[in-house]
């Protein structure tokens, strides 16, 4: 296999958004992966291979993805609402909503300010 150039991961990384719209997680982590590998810097890449492991119900990996989009990007409403939709998912509702919380803190979104339930107390 031919070594990849910055045009093939570019290349790859759109393919795998169109494999993400089309409900194929497992296709597009397969195009990922060797971006990641390439590029671990890259929070865009990460972002959408959390995206990826979280339609394809890898939890563990989504969540652990996620939190390495946060560190690198702590003001990243969505990386904190998918973190917390991956949680809930998870069974872990306390910590779900503490970003569910974060994300419609940093981006008032309807859909964000829904899911942080500001009328309960907790």
């Amino acid at each position: 296999m031919p070594e990849a150039t910055p045009e093939t991961n570019v290349i790859a990384y759109r393919a795998a958004e169109h494999l993400l719209d089309a409900r194929d997680p497992r296709g597009a982590l397969k195009l990922l992966d060797p971006v990641v590998s390439a590029h671990p810097e890259n929070t865009a890449a990460r972002l959408l291979r959390a995206r990826a492991f979280f339609l394809a119900a890898q939890l563990r990996a989504a969540e652990l993805e996620f939190g390495l989009v946060l560190e690198r990007e702590p003001d990243n409403p969505f990386a904190h609402f998918a973190l917390a939709r991956t949680l809930q998912r998870a069974g872990r509702g306390d910590e779900a909503l503490r970003h569910f919380r974060l994300a419609a803190a940093l981006d008032p979104k309807p859909e964000y300010l829904a899911a942080a339930h500001f009328d309960r107390a907790g």
